[in-house]
């Protein structure tokens, strides 16, 4: 899922972020490779990407930070 909204995070459990972490921090990586190799159509998917990633660690971190 390429455009999450923080409303939508806020909504999913830990371990759903961390496997939307995953996915995400692995789609960035094919897309960067790809890049390199001229096989992108869609340029702003790095940036997207990059931002749901910083999304879901924020969330994360507040969380991690609240439990305490």
């Amino acid at each position: 899922m390429a455009n999450m909204k923080q409303k939508d995070i806020k909504k999913k459990t830990d371990a759903d972020l961390k496997k939307e972490l995953a996915d995400n921090r692995e789609a960035l990586r094919q897309f960067r490779f790809g890049a390199a190799g001229s096989k992108t159509k869609n340029v702003k998917e790095s940036a997207n990407r990059r931002k749901v990633v910083a999304r879901i660690l924020t969330e994360l971190n507040i969380r991690k930070n609240e439990a305490k």
